[in-house]
């Protein structure tokens, strides 16, 4: 049940409205009571038993005093204006009292709305706003489409089946205690039959409701996976017609949508059977209330009224659809918790990027980046080793080596994606560690071989991050970037939307807005990850002449595939299987006839 009370923490800032929703259903069992109250001078007065009552009785909160008190008006209304009058008299106030309750009934689901949409509202924004500072190995680890999954359909899922009937926690108990008060001081003996029964069909719904839990987890699991599979489909569904793979991905789906289904099933056949197991369960329990009051009636001397004991039933009846509600809200709310557990797991990942609690400032770059005695290790495999590099100020290191040598896992730690298992990574003496994050990256600007855009205006995207910025400084990066030109020439030139991940444009053209937003961004540190390795000749010319600019007068780390693009650097660091086994500058490198000169060389070759 942690899990639950984890998920009744986000009703916290709607107490308000949960306090009001709460009065509000408290004032729809007084009045609900107030009018059964009232058949039982009805049934007398139909039945022509009523006693007149010709003295006021005292005030007092007990049944007795509150019937004694309506026979007291009613005798009065007989007296004065005969029988027919009272009937009407009782009529309308029985129909005022039912008016009242469903109003007050109303204002407690207006009410309930609010503390509902909010709490899930919170759970969105929390997840989400984990799910941006959670480290990139935790999305290695996870299928998007099972993240995608935990945010949408297990969300949806806790606002069905938890909020759904969270107002049914306080409604329906008090609805019950109320009403077994009230048939208590009516008649103990035929309440004890009540007492004793009720718990018994709760225990055998809860035995039935055990299971459906873990079901359920399972079911929202295999949900996740059929997500997974649609989201792999869509972006690799190139790949899937070019090797003619429709129909084995068909196959792969269609099992995991029938496993999915197999289990849905037992999910809603156990869920199902808890609406006519407790409504049978009520019957035996309505059923011998009827033979042991109506013996009670029937008996010599009769120790209950014929009318109190057909307002004891009535009042008995409505317990059965709160405690029915209750019955189902049990199996929704186990349903639930399984699809918060799997929303938790998000919530509860571990921060492997913490920021410390006194981290230090920092707005500038001026001296030097250095690697110190760096080791890496993704889970247990080194990926990095004995790494010690300096980075001066306006200089241009790049990192060359085979696929897998840690040159991108090397440029990653710099901003903090990933943190060194060993040694220290420091920006002008000061270790990135205790440096805040938003202050560390603010200091970098990332352009990576895949141009990552967003389904927005051009304006937008290289705009992106930032607040306040005029058109002029968005043109002012866009000419640096050598994008303007191009920019202009589509339908509404800035705020041309790109589409999903810039698909409406060409690779070279993302490209060169993703170097534009760099450019605005206006970082002292530029990390290049393989900018122009997927690129065509005329567009890597466009994007290489627009990067030149850019790293004018800045600190930069380039990852290049294409040796011919870096031999203008300052120091080039060779890779090879995550250990420097070269460095120094385009001639020196060449001189070594070593490593260096062998890629080169293929490269010349190729």
């Amino acid at each position: 049940m942690k899990k639950f009370y984890r998920v009744l923490a986000y009703i916290k800032p709607y107490w308000s409205y949960a306090g009001l929703n709460v009065f509000f259903n408290i004032l729809t069992v007084l009045f609900s009571l107030f009018s059964f109250a009232l058949l039982i001078p009805f049934l007398n007065l139909l039945f022509g038993i009523n006693d007149l009552v010709t003295e006021k009785p005292e005030f007092g909160v007990s049944t007795d005093a509150l019937l004694g008190y309506i026979n007291y008006h009613i005798s009065n209304i007989i007296v004065a204006e005969g029988k027919i009058q009272a009937l009407v008299y009782i009529c309308v106030i029985i129909l005022g009292a039912f008016f009242f309750r469903n109003f007050a009934r109303f204002m407690a689901m207006y009410f309930m709305a609010n503390v509902r949409i909010g709490a899930v509202k919170g759970m969105r924004n929390d997840i989400f706003g984990k799910l941006l500072i959670l480290p990139l190995s935790f999305y290695s680890r996870q299928k998007k489409g099972d993240i995608i999954a935990r945010i949408t359909s297990d969300v949806q899922e806790i606002e069905y089946s938890i909020m759904n009937y969270l107002e049914m926690i306080v409604r329906d108990p008090v609805t019950i205690i109320a009403y077994l008060a009230f048939m208590i001081s009516m008649s103990p003996q035929l309440s004890l039959f009540v007492l004793i029964i009720l718990p018994i069909t709760g225990l055998i719904i809860g035995r039935i409701g055990k299971s459906l839990r873990k079901q359920s987890k399972i079911g929202q699991s295999r949900f996740a996976g059929l997500v997974a599979t649609i989201e792999e489909s869509i972006s690799g569904l190139r790949i899937i017609k070019a090797f003619n793979a429709i129909n084995y991905s068909l196959k792969k789906f269609a099992r995991q949508n029938n496993e999915y289904a197999r289990i849905l099933l037992w999910i809603y056949r156990r869920r199902d059977l808890s609406s006519p197991l407790s409504e049978f369960m009520s019957s035996v329990v309505i059923i011998v209330v009827l033979w042991f009051g109506g013996r009670m009636v029937l008996a010599d001397t009769p120790t209950i009224k014929a009318a109190d004991f057909i307002t004891y039933i009535v009042v008995f009846s409505q317990i059965i659809p709160p405690a029915k509600t209750f019955a189902q809200g049990f199996y929704a709310i186990q349903k639930g918790i399984a699809s918060a557990d799997r929303v938790f797991e998000i919530l509860d990942a571990e921060e492997v990027i913490e920021e410390m609690p006194a981290a230090i400032a920092i707005k500038s770059f001026s001296k030097e980046i250095e690697y110190r005695d760096v080791d890496f290790k993704y889970e247990n495999e080194p990926v990095l080793t004995n790494i010690d590099l300096k980075i001066g100020k306006g200089k241009l290191t790049a990192l060359v080596g085979e696929s897998g040598g840690g040159k991108s896992t090397m440029a990653d730690l710099l901003p903090r994606f990933y943190d060194v298992t060993r040694g220290a990574i420091l920006i002008d003496g000061i270790n990135i560690k205790n440096v805040k994050i938003d202050d560390l990256r603010s200091l970098m600007g990332i352009v990576s071989q895949e141009s990552i855009l967003f389904n927005d205006s051009i304006f937008n995207n290289i705009a992106f991050g930032l607040t306040n910025v005029t058109e002029e400084e968005v043109i002012r990066a866009a000419k640096i970037a050598n994008a303007h030109e191009f920019v202009m020439a589509t339908e509404n030139g800035y705020q041309t939307n790109i589409g999903d991940r810039g698909g409406k444009l060409s690779g070279g053209q993302r490209q060169r807005l993703s170097i534009a937003r760099a450019v605005l961004a206006n970082p002292p540190i530029l990390i290049l990850d393989e900018a122009t390795s997927s690129l065509d000749t005329e567009s890597e010319k466009l994007v290489q002449d627009a990067l030149a600019n850019v790293m004018k007068d800045r600190t930069s780390v380039v990852i290049a595939h294409r040796l011919s693009t870096i031999q203008h650097a300052d120091e080039i660091i060779v890779l090879k299987k995550g250990v420097i086994v070269e460095r120094g500058t385009h001639a020196e490198l060449v001189a070594k006839n070593g490593v260096y000169k062998k890629l080169q060389d293929m490269q010349s070759f190729a």
